[in-house]
């Protein structure tokens, strides 16, 4: 089940930097505060891990080999909107802040930076997440429907489903970003944990059963984006 972000004593920290030496340097820092952290090296490497672990925050670099920090906190978001995320970058330029901060970040470190000002910045991050209400991040409105993610609970007028797993797990990367892009390889690592033949088969079934289910409200319906992946289209009532 794709975990959303709670309060919880362990804070696990995803770190991905290129730059071994101050990748190295910032875990130690992170974990003589008692941070839980996974250094990775790559925006890639950064991926796989996010698709396979649970984590309260990620700090990235922007500038990475395979993947840079901004396509890798857009595939972030797909997966949980909710995830906290902090840009690191050796550049100071305006547009590049403006970047960031319209990804959805949660804060920007240009370096050189103290590693003192990285904890004070993430302390007020996980303040300001934590004074959210876990129950109302659980619960997401889909044209009639109400989605218990939870419960993995589709509910509309007075009938209710009990999703699988799988499906509940779909229906959540898909409502992340309405009628906004689902890309199939960012499904496929998160739900099955691995891009092959045999699960993107998998998949495609199991799209195919959501989207009978959703067929109870006209105006919700999943489209498929020849070669990228699936989009969750929620119109207007008085659109049609």
């Amino acid at each position: 089940m794709i975990k959303e972000t709670e309060d919880i004593k362990d804070v696990n920290i995803l770190l991905c930097e290129d730059d071994e030496n101050l990748g190295m340097l910032l875990r130690e820092y992170l974990e003589a505060k008692e941070y839980n952290v996974e250094l990775c090296a790559d925006g890639e490497e950064g991926l796989d891990a996010f698709c396979c672990g649970h984590y309260d925050l990620c700090i990235l670099d922007v500038m990475m080999p395979r993947m840079d920090g901004f396509t890798l906190a857009r595939k972030i978001q797909e997966i949980n909107s909710e995830m906290p995320i902090v840009f690191l970058t050796a550049k100071n330029m305006k547009d590049d802040i403006k970047e960031g901060f319209e990804i959805g970040a949660d804060d920007y470190i240009t370096k050189p930076f103290s590693m003192e000002e990285v904890v004070y910045r993430i302390e007020a991050i996980l303040r300001r997440v934590r004074g959210k209400k876990v129950q109302d991040m659980n619960i997401r409105r889909i044209g009639k429907f109400t989605f218990d993610i939870q419960k993995q609970l589709l509910s509309i007028d007075d009938n209710e489903i009990k999703l699988t797993t799988k499906e509940a797990d779909l229906l959540t990367l898909l409502s992340n970003k309405p009628n906004g892009l689902l890309q199939r390889e960012v499904a496929l690592k998160t739900v099955w944990t691995d891009n092959n033949y045999f699960n993107a088969r998998s998949m495609d079934v199991y799209i195919t059963k959501l989207r009978k289910i959703l067929k109870a409200d006209e105006n919700v319906q999943i489209l498929n984006v020849h070669g990228k992946g699936y989009k969750l289209v929620i119109a207007q009532p008085n659109a049609r």
